[in-house]
């Protein structure tokens, strides 16, 4: 049996600019701006090698990260939310 989707996360939400750049045009629901964040961070090699929990921010990302250099996955699950509406 299939898991239902949980609706909060299939709510598409608008997107600002800065989002729009790095995973394409909105509305686009929750999880699949997580997953184009995750293809363009691996596309671009943006995981830390030592430790691949943690983003190492091109200067796309760093405007949604409010400028940080390096964050980790929980961290960047908080901040794109700030930049979802």
């Amino acid at each position: 049996m299939a898991r239902a989707l949980n609706p909060a996360l299939s709510r598409p939400l608008n997107l600002d600019p800065e989002l729009e750049a790095i995973v394409g045009k909105g509305p686009m629901p929750r999880f699949e701006v997580t997953k184009k964040i995750w293809e363009y961070i691996k596309r671009n090699n943006l995981q830390n090698p030592t430790n691949k929990r943690n983003i190492l921010a091109d200067a796309k990302l760093k405007s949604i990260f409010g400028g940080k250099g390096e964050v980790t996955m929980f961290e960047m699950t908080k901040l794109v939310s700030a930049h979802m509406k």
